[in-house]
């Protein structure tokens, strides 16, 4: 007889086992198996209003503090702090979903960015960015409020609006 404890662990068994074929499919990133068999802690990030289907797609989780929000991942790394980077190549259709995984509950800073021309280096003019909050990211450096996440011990998720370089008024939303 199985003991209880071991009755969601079966129950998660079988749902992966029997979900559709394309749903594993749609989860992007080295990551994924965080989310898809909600374990965690992770961040299921739906990725909302991309420009094209070109190049690849990258998620960064950063400490949620001032110091060390966008701070070079080789300095967090030198310094013992957290960071986690994932990369996933555009898909040519369909919804967008991307999975990063957190050390441990608590509060993050989130940043998705789309390498159009897939350089590994943000190009201003053509790149794309977003974060948690999805407000209008503008002409100024991005804040830190605009990046927080809070993560729970399963999969949180949330949606980022992508934004891209539009003309004098900084970055915003393709059509918004």
């Amino acid at each position: 007889m199985k003991s209880m404890s071991t009755l969601p662990a079966l129950a998660l068994a079988v749902a992966a086992f029997t979900a559709p074929a394309g749903a594993q499919a749609d989860m992007l990133g080295s990551d994924r198996a965080a989310c898809l068999g909600g374990g965690g802690p992770a961040i299921r990030v739906n990725v909302l209003g991309l420009k094209d289907r070109s190049g690849r797609l990258k998620l960064e989780l950063y400490p949620a503090n001032e110091e060390d929000f966008l701070k070079d991942d080789r300095d967090l790394i030198k310094e013992g702090k957290f960071f986690r980077r994932v990369w996933a190549d555009t898909p040519a259709d369909g919804q967008v979903a991307m999975c990063i995984k957190a050390p441990r509950p608590g509060r993050y800073a989130l940043l998705f960015t789309h390498d159009r021309d897939g350089r590994n280096k943000f190009d201003f003019w053509k790149d794309g960015a977003g974060f948690p909050s999805n407000k209008r990211l503008g002409r100024s450096r991005p804040k830190l409020v605009q990046a927080v996440i809070e993560v729970g011990a399963g999969v949180t998720t949330t949606n980022v609006r992508a934004q891209y370089l539009r003309g004098l008024g900084g970055f915003g939303p393709v059509g918004g």
